[in-house]
């Protein structure tokens, strides 16, 4: 492992996922790539500058006849044919087994928004992966034992990786920390590409966070290296994109193009797209002010014309398009809660499902049913409905700005349920956990990033709550902190020393005059 430095301690068989020619394989892919990762990087930051002082969003000229041309991805790999329901989560043991036994058809393997990436989370989760392949994977609890059901029945593994944002630390290449992305991909691809392959499946990903379709080039290229340094055919890999940021928007076509012969689709990741409207124009005003986070439906104008235009970009290019989560977590001792909120789940995947998506994400086994049920009385035996090209639709670059049209206010209330829900979120993250149930959701860091960034949006325009006329203000937000802090402290389980260091995070993301870009970076340097 010349070069390769671990910082993390070797627990319980890391050994065996850390071996040297793993860490060789994921040595070689960070020098030859990871030069232009931060070139990249680098492009974001110049291009955020640009918008910041006064410019938008639009359509590319210089990719138009990427967007004319006639060219489509690659037909879907076995195991991606139909993915009518998609379930989503960390990768810890128990997880593992459920998500792959829901009878859901693809498993979302996320590493990212839903793992808090401890050093012990990273490699156990890459050892759990593994394990489910080999079948060599159980879990007990409470007199309870989780094992797999046979392979035939089992969910289709998709890996999502940390974003090119995000270093690892305890793993430096040449004095310098890997780039997480190259990590969680090069170690699942090392030891996992093989065994997908014997089961007549492939090493697949779901790619995050991108925002412009030479990020997605850079994903193609370390995929055609990582093919050919383990002997695998080109073409085996396919990835499935997260449209979940504004400029990612506008460059669907040409990030399908970029990734045509590894493409499976793209995916409308629409809480962290809300995130970043927010982010790419917090510094334009009322123009790009979103009502409270709770407000913000699917129907509102920039969000229906964002979708529609995702499902009528994948079908025309022959790639599938895999509609947005459906967070709510049933609840055992509230039925009353569940009708509710199981009406709302339908009423969004028959919407979904009536669009022309192929299929849709839940986060809890229990959600399965009922995604299933929805899509297959649209789908019936087809896998999927590339078949509706939804030629009616038509997307301009302004339907996609028109956030001022979105209805809502902006109460205390809304204020109050973004303090609280970020403040929990991030005191069980820095506690290890990344898929959190709070008041029946489940949140991750893309809802945690929401609920900061409005609180610093509104406090940078002076915004006054419909329901009790203050202005929100820092020392009003940290007033609320405090009153919320007292009745968490209230709580069963409260941890003190963890809710002091998320209190401490939270204000540093919302309330100081700089805008962190990704809270997950200032919460990352506090992980040990």
């Amino acid at each position: 492992m010349e070069g390769v430095e671990i910082r993390g301690p070797l627990l319980d068989r890391f050994d065996e996922i850390l071996t040297t020619e793993a860490l060789d394989f994921v040595a070689t892919l960070q020098r030859e790539f990871n030069a232009r990762r931060l070139e990249l990087l680098d492009a974001r930051q110049a291009r955020q500058a640009e918008l910041s002082a006064g410019a938008t969003l639009g359509f590319l000229p210089e990719t138009g006849n990427v967007r004319e041309s006639e060219w489509r991805v690659a037909p879907p790999a076995p195991g991606l044919e139909d993915r009518r329901v998609e379930i989503t989560g960390p990768v810890d043991r128990k997880m593992t087994i459920n998500a792959l036994n829901s009878g859901a058809k693809v498993w979302l393997a996320d590493f990212e928004d839903a793992n808090a990436p401890t050093w012990e989370n990273t490699v156990s989760g890459q050892l759990n992966l593994r394990a489910a392949l080999d079948r060599e994977i159980d879990f007990e609890t409470g007199g309870k034992t989780y094992a797999l059901r046979p392979d035939e029945e089992l969910a289709t593994i998709v890996v999502r990786p940390r974003g090119w944002h995000l270093p690892e630390k305890h793993v430096l290449v040449d004095g310098e920390e890997v780039s997480a992305s190259l990590l969680d991909f090069g170690l699942y691809f090392f030891h996992c590409a093989e065994r997908q392959i014997a089961k007549g499946r492939g090493p697949y990903f779901y790619l995050p966070k991108m925002e412009s379709h030479l990020e997605a080039r850079l994903w193609n290229d370390v995929f055609v290296r990582a093919q050919e340094l383990r002997g695998i055919p080109h073409g085996t890999i396919r990835a499935t994109v997260l449209i979940e940021t504004y400029p990612a928007a506008f460059e669907m076509e040409e990030i399908l193009y970029e990734l045509r012969e590894h493409s499976a689709g793209l995916n409308a990741g629409r809480w962290d797209y809300l995130f970043s409207v927010i982010k790419k124009f917090r510094t334009r005003g009322r123009e790009f002010l979103l009502p409270e986070r709770n407000a913000v439906t699917m129907t509102a104008p920039f969000m229906r014309a964002y979708t529609e235009l995702l499902v009528r970009t994948c079908h025309k290019r022959g790639a599938h398009a895999i509609g947005g989560m459906a967070a709510f977590i049933p609840s055992r001792r509230d039925p009353e809660v569940n009708k509710v909120a199981l009406e709302k789940v339908r009423a969004d995947k028959t919407r979904e499902s009536g669009d022309g998506f192929d299929g849709s994400w839940v986060a809890h086994p229990d959600l399965v049913p009922i995604c299933r049920e929805v899509f297959d009385g649209v789908l019936g035996d087809r896998p999927n409905q590339l078949d509706r090209l939804r030629e009616d639709v038509r997307v301009t670059a302004e339907d996609l700005l028109a956030v001022s049209k979105t209805p809502g206010e902006i109460t205390e209330a809304g204020l109050r349920n973004n303090v609280d829900v970020a403040l929990r979120y991030l005191a069980a993250w820095m506690g290890g956990l990344g898929a959190v149930a709070i008041h029946n959701l489940m949140e991750d860091a893309a809802t945690a990033e929401i609920s900061r960034s409005q609180i610093w949006q509104w406090i940078h325009n002076d915004i006054e709550l419909a329901d009790t006329g203050a202005v929100v203000t820092r020392e009003h937000v940290e007033q609320i902190i405090g009153e919320e802090l007292d009745k968490l402290a209230a709580e069963p389980g409260y941890d003190e020393k963890l809710f002091a260091e998320a209190t401490a995070l939270f204000k540093e993301v919302a309330l100081d005059d700089d805008f962190a870009e990704f809270l997950t970076l200032p919460a990352y340097a506090r992980l040990p």
